[in-house]
């Protein structure tokens, strides 16, 4: 029996308490002109089934909405490489827990034609990328 050497890559999870309620950071995370504010230029909609885009440094990447369930959960598909993005919110009072998760990595030598990189490059340099784009930037809207 041949065994497999290659590793999975692991989801990337960011949680993080916004001074804000959940209406307002799911209103942020769940519009279009919400999402441009502090994520990409995009055409969602909140509609199960809607295919749309978000504007990434490497041009359109498609995407679908997989999941609704207002105000507490939003998944879709993200690009062409099987990724899933999440939002889970919980309420808190007049605070709001949001964890965003970013699943569907492959093996991590598995090179994502893209950017020319192997998965698990890619997987830490989103994971970067998520922490700055969640703490700092959804931060700033949510928190404003």
């Amino acid at each position: 029996m041949e065994t497999n050497n290659q590793k999975t890559v692991p989801d990337i999870k960011q949680t993080v308490i916004f001074e804000a309620s959940i209406q307002k950071v799911w209103d942020t995370v769940s519009t279009s002109e919400g999402i441009a504010s502090w994520f990409m230029p995009n055409d969602f909609e909140l509609k199960v089934g809607h295919e749309f885009h978000v504007q990434s440094p490497f041009g359109p990447s498609p995407c679908k909405v997989l999941e609704i369930d207002a105000p507490y959960r939003l998944s879709f598909s993200w690009d062409t490489d099987g990724w899933i993005v999440s939002f889970i919110l919980k309420e808190m009072g007049d605070k709001t827990e949001f964890t965003l998760i970013h699943t569907g990595w492959k093996h991590s030598d598995t090179i994502l034609p893209k950017a020319n990189e192997e998965s698990a490059v890619i997987r830490d340099r989103m994971n970067q990328g998520w922490v700055g784009i969640v703490n700092e930037r959804l931060k700033k809207v949510v928190e404003g």
